[in-house]
């Protein structure tokens, strides 16, 4: 993806706030996606306005009108062969249909249409000829899906405002797109769905069927997904318990002594970052690109940091926040304030373009090329798995949790609880026994002081009553 000036789309987008989301998941990005089409449209039917008023000025005897996301011109013409001429005058208004997307290019080409239709209305010399009667638009002029994928990025930008986190969902949407079709192929639908059916992975069928369905909308092809829009079943995940984390992070020091000589010594030092940024995820459950995306390193070593929260910024999936620590021993044990660490991320992040989706996913590859190679058994996400699961069994309310991941509790609910594993649900019950016979001791306690209390009390008054009777 290339870096643009700001062009007119862009301009247009910038009054406008997209709607904040706690929610990373397909539901969330979409509803942000239809309230950037709907600012676009609005800003698109103002412009008409202004077009509208310059045509008038002009005299012009034509005007332009938006259907279905397309531009008509709007003009009283001589009475079309085949059509009736109910009124007797030999005219009648007619809407043409110029094959012109309602957007800000669009109206441009149709102010200029305009203009031209009514120089001939005005010079009484107007016929119509292929291009009035949509013939040349019903010849439609097939493309290749390669030579759309070209044109992809400028016109997935003419509807959606261009922030770090578009850039990274069309990324997506291209690379999936680009990965899963023929180039050669005409961008029609039967090419499309030949195209997921070839997928064996339920899973990467899934992703391309959303990628695909965002390009096809993109350029107005008309394609029904909804076969393919059912998310899969999961697969099971190996959660790590607190045991499995605190072991798993001394691993990475055992792999270098292992490899030895046999390391390159350029990069020797490297897996002390890795081992942080897995101390990180552990005790925040944070999104690996989370660490990644303009990270507030001064924040984390300040001495004003005194919750020691982790501040994710608001180019990440869900937006920023800042994110709590569970075990916060952790940050002391895994020695995750050391500056030595935050040196060597700034270092790494200012070698990558770090608004580049590539470039943020070829650091979170190498996050888990890091947990394969010191022979984890789990992967960097299953972490902030962990993260939650934890949070759980801890008693801390789920919307709590959900906030510090950053998502809604449906999401939270729906992925987290299904990972609750047969040793995970023997702890959490164990422990909220273990708390239940501490309640019931605490009482019992209570009881037997009240009792001692009372004989205590007993025993006074007959101290007082015998000393009465021996003054007496």
């Amino acid at each position: 993806m290339h870096n643009q000036g700001k062009d007119k789309y862009q301009q247009a987008f910038a009054d406008l706030e997209p709607v904040s989301s706690t929610d990373g998941s397909f539901i969330g990005s979409s509803l942000q996606a239809q309230q950037q089409r709907e600012h676009m449209r609005t800003k698109v039917l103002l412009e008409l306005e202004k077009v509208n008023l310059r045509l008038k000025s002009a005299k012009t005897k034509v005007t332009i009108r938006e259907s279905n996301g397309s531009l008509q011109l709007r003009a009283t013409l001589p009475i079309k062969l085949g059509d009736q001429d109910k009124n007797g005058t030999g005219r009648k208004q007619y809407n043409l249909s110029l094959n012109i997307p309602a957007n800000l290019d669009g109206l441009k080409t149709a102010e200029e249409e305009a203009y031209e239709l009514g120089k001939l209305i005005a010079r009484k010399t107007f016929e119509w000829n292929d291009k009035y009667l949509g013939n040349e638009a019903s010849k439609k002029d097939f493309k290749t899906i390669g030579e759309l994928l070209d044109k992809f990025e400028d016109e997935y930008f003419k509807t959606h405002k261009r922030t770090t986190k578009s850039e990274h969902t069309f990324f997506y949407y291209f690379s999936r797109t680009q990965r899963y079709t023929n180039p050669k192929d005409l961008a029609i639908k039967d090419n499309f769905i030949s195209s997921l059916e070839q997928i064996d992975k339920e899973w990467a069928r899934y992703n391309a069927a959303r990628a695909i369905s965002a390009f096809c909308s993109t350029f107005n092809i008309e394609i029904d997904l909804s076969k393919y829009s059912k998310m899969p079943d999961r697969n099971s995940r190996n959660i790590p318990t607190d045991a499995e984390i605190i072991t798993g992070i001394s691993k990475f020091a055992e792999y270098l002594n292992t490899r030895g000589n046999q390391v390159n010594q350029e990069v020797k030092d490297s897996w002390q970052l890795w081992r942080w940024t897995y101390g990180m995820l552990a005790v925040f459950g944070l999104r690996p690109r989370e660490i990644f995306i303009h990270p507030d390193i001064d924040w984390w070593l300040s001495s004003d940091n005194i919750d020691i929260t982790w501040r994710v910024h608001k180019d990440c999936k869900t937006g920023e926040r800042q994110a709590l620590p569970l075990h916060k021993q952790w940050i002391e044990e895994f020695d995750l304030k050391n500056p030595k660490y935050l040196d060597m991320l700034a270092t790494a992040i200012s070698k990558k373009d770090n608004t580049n989706h590539a470039e943020i996913t070829a650091l979170t590859q190498r996050v888990s090329w890091w947990f394969r190679k010191i022979g984890l058994d789990f992967k960097p996400y299953d972490l902030r798995h962990a993260w939650a699961i934890r949070a759980h069994i801890l008693g801390i309310p789920i919307k709590a949790a959900a906030d510090n991941l950053g998502h809604s509790v449906q999401v939270h609910t729906q992925t987290y609880q299904r990972w609750f594993s047969l040793d995970m649900r023997k702890l959490a019950m164990n422990q909220a026994l273990s708390k239940r016979d501490e309640i019931e001791v605490i009482r019992e306690d209570n009881a037997r002081l009240k009792m001692e209390n009372e004989k205590l009390k007993l025993e006074i008054e007959k101290l007082k009553m015998e000393l009465v009777y021996k003054q007496s």
